[in-house]
């Protein structure tokens, strides 16, 4: 059986988790959409009711019913990488590799129909908020008067991308910034903005759910620091346990959205309360487990393996 992963070419975290299925024996494929078709090959057959699929990546082929689990990692657009790539030819090629896919029987981490809904902001906040998470007051709006009045009502206030930075600009940066009530709001009719009521804090909390495992790692912040990827002060990340009711509440969550894997961000007030600020359903863990040492990425093989 054969463990999928589609991701770019260039993903060092993905090499991580790679090792430790070498080192276990497993077979698996590196496959980036983006190069579909040219580097790999596809055909799938829906007829007599049955279904057969077959997919082959640098002359190794691996059929539909072969196929252990599919890693959704850092893929690529579908055909980018084509010689002539038009929309119409990424449209093609994602219904042929993804409708074949989704016919297998294979276990995802995570299924792009489960990613895609997790990736909606708003509706995180609403999950947190019904898997027992403690959620800073925030709101989402057009409507100036709705903004200000919510910045007057918390006084300091964050605002925040709700999408993150565009996919096809990755090297843009969108910091989280804190604002008062005295801020200009006329701007928010032009398009949705997500405000939140700032939370001090005093360490940034990673915590990294890999099935039934979870890995919480705590970094100390800057005082008064609002965005965490920003000021670290050089200071690096450390294990930190996992309080029973986070745990409860982290189970609720991804039961909720099908997730088998996902990384939350907390903020840690001065009270030693967790704050939930995120969910990101394909976040990085290859930093926390080089400071640390946690075994995210054996973890993540064990499963892609079906050890778990």
């Amino acid at each position: 059986m054969t463990v999928l992963i589609l991701t770019c070419e260039q993903d060092v975290t993905t090499d991580m988790v790679v090792t430790h299925l070498h080192e276990r024996g497993v077979p698996l494929v590196r496959l980036d959409p983006a190069d579909v078709p040219g580097r790999a090959v596809l055909s799938a057959e829906y007829a007599h009711g049955d279904f057969s699929g077959h997919l082959s990546v640098d002359g190794f082929v691996v059929s539909m019913s072969g196929l252990r689990s599919v890693w959704v990692r850092r893929p690529g657009r579908p055909a980018a990488h084509a010689p002539e790539p038009s929309a119409w030819l990424t449209a093609e090629t994602r219904q042929a590799l993804f409708g074949m896919l989704y016919s297998a029987p294979a276990r995802w981490m995570n299924h792009p129909r489960d990613a895609e809904a997790a990736r909606l902001k708003p509706w995180q906040l609403r999950v947190a908020h019904v898997s027992g998470f403690a959620v800073p007051p925030t709101v989402v709006t057009t409507v100036p008067r709705v903004a200000r009045q919510f910045a007057q009502e918390y006084r300091d206030v964050v605002v925040k991308s709700a999408a993150g930075p565009p996919p096809d600009e990755p090297l843009m940066a969108l910091p989280t910034t804190l604002i008062g009530p005295d801020a200009d709001f006329s701007s928010v009719r032009a398009g949705p903005v997500l405000l939140q009521r700032f939370v001090p804090k005093r360490a940034d909390i990673r915590l990294t759910c890999v099935g039934a495992a979870l890995f919480a790692a705590r970094k100390v912040c800057d005082p008064g620091q609002v965005d965490g990827r920003y000021g670290d002060g050089g200071r690096g990340w450390e294990p930190v346990g996992v309080p029973g009711r986070i745990a409860e509440s982290v189970r609720a969550y991804t039961r909720r959205t099908a997730l088998a894997y996902a990384a939350f961000d907390f903020a840690e007030d001065t009270d030693g309360g967790w704050w939930f600020l995120e969910c990101n359903q394909g976040g990085q863990f290859g930093f926390v487990e080089l400071d640390t040492g946690q075994p995210i990425a054996a973890e993540v093989a064990s499963w892609l393996a079906g050890a778990q």
